[in-house]
């Protein structure tokens, strides 16, 4: 079963040229960072040395991104199921945006990059929610690569927000049943003005989409790898959009 879905959605071959930016690369990136613990645990190390280096696979990853001409590449960086595990390693969550941001701002503005967050950021500890506006203040007027960090995301609550905001807008009289589409709908999601992924990225094995862009995913492409993130190589991330442009997307047509 397994191997029939590696098939299907793709696998990592150990070297992969770099794709040519005329050559059908994806607009919109999304990537479900996964697998630091378990990187961590499997050298024996405690799982915040997985999350840690996943942070340096983030930077690695966003310049290969800006290098091929990807346009926006969306990180699922923090869940709001995550809020679930054990206290210090949502501490430390909590601050690797700080640390990365501190280390990467400036090198992100020299390269042009936007930065971006979607989530929800009353629950966010103070410094942590500092460092990312100040980081998107900060490069609000560059034209290059967007990097979009999920923070404190999940899907379920951003489609369940936004119903209630129609369901709000009909009671009113400010809208009608029979003019709500999918616009409407895309309108008042997180990722409002943002294109739908082309290509969904997921790392460590697991086949699934963890409550991430449920509605943005409807036709995107979806491509899976057993490497862990802090393993994720720029090799492995050019096998993706090498397989991506391989594929005939026909958005429910022949």
């Amino acid at each position: 079963m397994i191997e029939r879905l590696w098939s299907k959605f793709g696998k990592t071959s150990p070297q992969s040229a770099e794709p040519s930016v005329a050559d059908n690369v994806p607009q919109h990136v999304a990537i479900i960072m996964d697998g630091n613990g378990r990187w961590a645990k499997s050298r024996g190390l405690p799982r915040i040395a997985g999350h840690h280096s996943g942070m340096k696979t983030v930077k690695r990853i966003t310049m290969a991104a800006d290098r091929i001409g990807v346009k926006y590449l969306t990180l699922y960086a923090f869940s709001t199921e995550n809020w679930k595990r054990p206290k210090a390693e949502v501490e430390f969550l909590m601050k690797l945006p700080q640390e990365f941001l501190a280390l990467e701002l400036d090198e992100l503005i020299a390269n042009n990059v936007q930065v971006r967050m979607m989530g929800y950021k009353e629950d966010l500890p103070g410094y942590t929610l500092e460092a990312v506006e100040t980081a998107i203040q900060k490069t609000a007027g560059n034209t290059g690569l967007v990097l979009n960090f999920a923070l404190n995301y999940g899907s379920r609550k951003e489609m369940m927000e936004a119903v209630r905001e129609i369901a709000a807008a009909v009671q009113k009289g400010e809208l009608s049943p029979e003019n709500i589409g999918e616009q409407t709908m895309g309108d008042l999601l997180l990722t409002s003005g943002l294109p739908d992924p082309d290509l969904l990225i997921r790392t460590s094995g697991e086949l699934r989409l963890s409550n991430f862009m449920l509605w943005q995913l409807a036709y995107s492409e979806l491509w899976f790898t057993d490497v862990y993130w802090p393993e994720f190589s720029e090799e492995h991330f050019h096998e993706a959009i090498h397989e991506y442009q391989r594929r005939a997307r026909r958005y429910g047509g022949l």
